[in-house]
């Protein structure tokens, strides 16, 4: 109570006594610290409880006043008596001491104010960035401490100065090889700084140029990397916190140390710091905490999470589904995780990336995705899935990809898919016993093939099409001549206004973007370009015979939604695959090794043996099998256009083709049609069922065989759709 009255009398003196000079009254507020020191019997009554706040809360104000009255980057006599009679020093031995209790939160404020107030760099002072670097260690070492919320700010206020002038990092890089003539740690690889204010004092601390300190220190003598990161261990430690809002301070302070582009400091953050154990621990621990099973509607449509933001409800997310809080918790880190490699730099970026793989994906994940539960499966491939849905960092997309196909791109050979045995279990999924397994393995990969990364689509689908050895070239005299140079029955597409006219705003615009796109089939050129892509459309649209067609009954299932989708779905492909080295003439044949056998690879190998059986599969497994090979069919790469959407491609003895699949379907179609009483109105009820115009009522008998019937039509007349779309944008970007 006296210690109060004393404060408040103080106060009233100050208030009515005569302003003095700057420099006085800041020596006086300090004088009056430090005699409290020299006075005082009682170190056990709390900071509070003195003068001690106030008297630094001047010292503040007077340097802030300091600095306005004078010019930019001008020290001034306050800060000069601050600098040479070591303040800060004596301050962290105080907080160190915390003595009286609580001076060490009144310490981390001050230095916290005084980095974020001052606008001259501070930190290139030895008496300001030695006592900084002796304040961060004391940071994090307790969890839970009465500190915690000071500290944070505190040593984001530090990673804030660095972002600002990256250079000053090196500072704070400690080397801790222990030296006869050395009593401090060393920053490692320091040199002298060019916008530091003249102290007269070398940044690296030494007192003459020539010490052992700064020997040590200069590139011409590196230090072994035994350098400590303290600024980065404090903020690991705080990650640690039971606070939420300290640990989402501590992760950003992070985020804005891998960023700085020093390569000691990245060097150092990656090797000599645990940050790679942080992010790969927490995320393992977080996916192992999900529940074993977990509905994959559930997975896939949880709301998108950014890390930081997620605000819950335990009983709430519970009552939704069983989980979802630990679900949310596992993305919320992803997603931290994803940003963190996103904003660092290059090599430091590579590092994390890869330790995420080998230490999450592959101790945790794969052991998951090998498994043979099919629950198990099922719900680990559907993280899989959303995993890659949200990961968006190119190189933790990169390290993702070689986690789930592999590192290879030499063609593949029918005994060599095993090498790699989580692709291969992966693509066997695709055509698993158990549907759901089928579908939600599709689906991955087609979220997969949906990512900007070339070495999926490389070492999935195109080394194996590389040579082109999937065709047999024959002279033209030999090819068979066609009805009018059209396919039988083929329709007249210039009368076709959805396919004849695209209005400008439609267009495919920029053709920079399309010189990726392929061109028509030099074998098969004529010179109308427009009765080359009748014939390729036509060719799809009369795949399957009119007693098998429904949508023509039905309003609203024509061309017109999927000449949209493609030339929308096309136009973002051919933006994501513009930076890649796809040729966009295909390779030619004289350059290519025709006698070396081929396979079309694991994956499209499972693809068309699921296409060859879409009369016999369930509905939803068609609709993902298709889907999946349309997204193939779209890409703007000529031999994959030439294997998928070619109807005339001259196939090598023991080769088949998308197109073949679908002919010995139909033919397959053809026989077992007329085993069917009724098919045509039973084949119209069935679609008007599917579309919801038709309530459900008695069974129909053959209900698969015609919805996979309906799919094939619709997928024959997408195909026609993106084939029509490729041409036209082909021809608008070579158009003058």
């Amino acid at each position: 109570m006296f210690s109060k009255f004393t404060s408040i009398l103080q106060h009233a003196v100050e208030a009515l006594a005569p302003s003095l000079p700057l420099q006085e009254d800041f020596v006086y507020h300090w004088k009056a610290i430090t005699h409290y020191y020299i006075e005082t019997s009682d170190d056990k009554a709390p900071v509070t409880d003195t003068n001690i706040p106030s008297h630094l809360e001047q010292m503040l104000d007077i340097l802030t006043q300091e600095e306005g009255e004078r010019e930019s980057g001008e020290t001034g006599p306050c800060m000069e008596y601050l600098l040479h009679h070591k303040i800060l020093e004596t301050l962290y031995t105080l907080g160190k001491a915390d003595c009286p209790p609580g001076m060490k939160q009144q310490v981390l404020t001050f230095y916290t104010k005084l980095l974020g107030r001052i606008r001259q760099p501070l930190l290139p002072h030895i008496n300001v960035h030695r006592p900084v670097q002796k304040l961060i260690r004391l940071c994090g070492e307790v969890l839970a401490a009465p500190t915690e919320n000071e500290e944070i700010q505190f040593l984001c206020i530090v990673c804030l100065k660095l972002k600002q002038d990256p250079y000053l990092v090196n500072f704070f890089l400690e080397n801790k090889v222990k030296r006869v003539d050395t009593k401090e740690p060393v920053a490692e690889g320091v040199r002298d700084y060019p916008s530091a204010p003249d102290t007269g004092q070398n940044p690296l601390g030494a007192a003459s140029p020539s010490s052992p300190e700064e020997l040590a220190a200069t590139p011409s003598n590196p230090v072994p990397n035994n350098n400590h990161y303290n600024l980065v261990s404090s903020l690991l430690n705080l990650t640690k916190s039971p606070d939420g809002r300290v640990v989402v301070k501590a992760c950003e302070g992070l985020m804005l140390l891998v960023s700085l582009p020093e390569p000691g400091a990245t060097k150092c953050l990656t090797e000599n710091t645990e940050l790679c154990e942080l992010l790969t621990s927490r995320l393992a621990n977080f996916y192992l905490a999900l529940p074993q099973s977990m509905d994959p509607l559930d997975i896939e449509t949880v709301e998108s999470v950014n890390w930081g933001l997620d605000v819950y409800n335990l009983k709430e997310d519970a009552a939704v589904f069983t989980g979802k809080r630990a679900l949310i918790s596992f993305l919320s880190w992803l997603d931290y995780c994803d940003q963190l490699i996103k904003e660092a730099q290059k090599c430091a970026a590579a590092i994390l990336a890869r330790s995420v793989r080998e230490r999450f994906f592959v101790s945790v994940m794969e052991p998951q995705l090998m498994q043979t539960s099919e629950v198990g499966i099922l719900t680990s491939t559907a993280l899989l899935s959303r995993i890659i849905r949200q990961v968006s960092s190119e190189t933790l997309l990169q390290e993702t990809a070689y986690f789930i196909v592999g590192e290879d791109t030499a063609p593949e050979t029918p005994t060599g898919i095993a090498q790699v045995p989580l692709r291969h279990r992966l693509i066997e999924h695709c055509d698993h016993l158990s549907d759901e397994i089928s579908i939600m393995t599709l689906r991955m990969f087609e979220q997969l093939l949906q990512k900007p990364t070339q070495h999926i689509l490389q070492n999935l689908v195109l080394r194996s099409l590389e040579e082109r050895n999937y065709a047999e070239v024959k002279p033209l005299d030999e090819r068979e001549p066609l009805e009018n140079g059209q396919p039988h029955d083929s329709v007249d597409l210039e009368e076709d206004p959805l396919f004849s006219d695209l209005s400008p705003d439609n267009r495919l615009s920029n053709p920079d973007w399309l010189s990726c796109s392929p061109p028509q089939h030099s074998d098969n050129a004529k010179s109308d370009g427009k009765t080359e892509v009748h014939k390729i459309v036509n060719s799809f649209l009369c795949l399957v015979p009119d007693e098998a067609k429904s949508s023509n009954q039905v309003e609203g299932t024509g061309y017109d939604t999927y000449l949209r989708d493609a030339h929308r779905q096309f136009r973002d492909y051919c933006g994501v695959c513009q930076r890649w080295d796809w040729r966009g003439q295909p390779k030619p044949f004289e350059k290519c090794n025709l006698d070396s056998p081929f396979f079309e690879g694991h994956f499209l190998k499972v693809l068309f043996d699921r296409m060859g059986r879409i009369l016999d599969q369930p509905y939803d497994v068609n609709l993902q099998v298709t889907s999946v090979l349309s997204k193939l069919a779209l890409l703007p790469h000529p031999h994959l256009h030439e294997y998928l959407l070619d109807p005339y491609i001259n196939l090598a003895p023991g080769c088949r083709s998308l197109f073949a699949v679908i002919v010995r379907v139909v033919g397959d179609l053809m026989l077992r049609i007329h085993r069917i009483p009724d098919f045509t109105p039973k084949l119209l009820l069935v679609r008007k069922r599917l579309l919801g115009m038709e309530p459900e009522g008695l069974t129909i008998d053959h209900v698969t065989l015609l919805e996979g019937v309906i799919v094939l039509e619709e997928f024959c007349k997408e195909l026609a759709a993106i084939a029509f779309v490729k041409f036209h944008a082909a021809a608008a970007s070579t158009s003058p």
